[in-house]
């Protein structure tokens, strides 16, 4: 009885202190402006789950629609954690894949024209133009990818629980680069 007592304690201790063990590698959050763009909610996770200072991954989901519009993003990063817990600086690298409804960005305009003796207006030359999506970048199209950097300060606590993060995020393709990019997050680790 004593061995079995001995044997079920022990079996209780070593789980208990690998329940000790576990930290918070895991999150989900809500970012704002940052990779996502205008938003995205966001999994993150590292890939050593032993260690939170280690590299890892998120991927996200974001977007909007209205009645005139529509935008969809899927941010996928790279990054590394530098520091102790729960204080940590954030690095990473990676690319957000976005598509829009670009349809209603064809207009047309009158470059020159007169009022005949009548009164009625006459167009000379009938300007049709398809305005550029910008987003703070021009984008030569629907889908695209915007490439993301992150330098930031990140906050997870020891023990899992409310997380949030302030990230610098400069952002990149073929026609430019924009270092001041930010975005603010909030979530929950574990």
């Amino acid at each position: 009885m004593k061995k079995l007592i001995t044997i079920v304690f022990l079996l209780f201790c070593s789980s208990y202190a690998k329940a000790q063990d576990l930290i918070p590698t895991r999150s989900v959050f809500l970012e704002l402006g940052g990779a996502g763009l205008p938003y995205s909610f966001n999994y993150d996770f590292r890939f050593d789950k032993t260690k939170m200072d280690s590299w890892g991954m998120r991927v996200g989901v974001g977007g909007y629609a209205t009645e005139n519009e529509s935008f969809f993003s899927l941010p996928v990063m790279v990054n590394k954690l530098y520091g102790k817990g729960p204080h940590y600086f954030e690095m990473g690298l990676g690319m957000t894949f976005f598509a829009f409804d670009e349809n209603r960005y064809n207009y047309s305009y009158c470059a020159n024209g007169y009022y005949d003796s009548t009164g009625n207006y006459i167009c000379n030359t009938m300007v049709n133009e398809q305005y550029k999506y910008e987003f703070i970048l021009p984008v030569d199209g629907s889908p695209s990818v915007m490439g993301t950097m992150n330098f930031g300060y990140r906050r997870v606590p020891v023990d899992g629980g409310f997380t949030w993060r302030l990230n610098l995020t400069p952002i990149f393709n073929n026609n430019g680069f924009w270092p001041l990019f930010a975005g603010a997050g909030f979530g929950y680790a574990f």
